[in-house]
């Protein structure tokens, strides 16, 4: 499979603090991508790509489903796997909100122009076509981070790379119940009308802290 892994850190795209990163699979280097209206070049080169005939791994850095227990004093915990970087919780929260809008944006646009194109939340289903677009969550935080977001788009594009051949098998959150947002946002945008994937959870890839910071 030609495989090119892609990431868009989520941020203001008015005050240019949107970002995001891109690697063929069997390379080393990573582009980087700086400011607000990349959100637009994002798009440009998925398209291409896919028009190319590569199968694209899209990650977003921000939560992508969220619990939903059946016991209410636990409405807003933390996920399987969030530690201390809760998808309620400050960071988490508001990156939740603009990703929510800044995803739904992305997905709309790449229907628009590669509206033939079939999306996946299973790696194994992607895998097996060898094509398409894999959808992911990155999960960039703590001592992990960068100096800006697009520095942590690369750091996740890098982290997906390395979980390769399967990246299934480096799955880190989970979630009891799970609402999916980017399900949400698939169905929104025109890619499909399965109602599954709204309680759907998708793959999350995390980060390893830097040697010498704490998780």
């Amino acid at each position: 499979m030609k495989l090119t892994i892609c990431c868009a850190d989520i941020g203001s795209v008015p005050k240019g603090r949107f970002g995001w990163a891109r690697s063929h699979a069997d390379e080393t280097g990573i582009e980087r991508h700086r400011g607000g209206t990349e959100i637009v070049e994002l798009v440009d080169a998925v398209a291409e790509d896919v028009s190319a005939g590569w199968a694209v791994a899209l990650g977003f850095e921000c939560p992508l489903f969220v619990p939903v227990p059946t016991q209410a004093l636990r409405l807003g915990k933390a996920r399987r796997g969030d530690g201390n970087r809760s998808w309620s919780a400050g960071a988490g929260a508001a990156t939740l909100v603009t990703g929510l809008v800044e995803v739904a944006w992305i997905l709309a646009e790449l229907r628009r122009r590669c509206p033939s194109t079939k999306a996946h939340l299973d790696w194994s289903s992607f895998a097996d076509a060898g094509s398409g677009l894999f959808l992911w969550e990155a999960f960039v935080s703590g001592g992990a981070k960068a100096g800006t977001h697009v520095d942590d788009a690369a750091i996740a594009v890098g982290t997906f790379r390395d979980a390769l051949p399967d990246p299934s098998a480096a799955n880190a959150v989970g979630a009891e119940r799970p609402l999916s947002l980017l399900g949400a946002a698939l169905i929104w945008s025109g890619w499909t009308d399965d109602l599954n994937l709204l309680d759907t959870p998708c793959l999350v890839i995390r980060a390893a802290p830097s040697e010498g910071t704490d998780s």
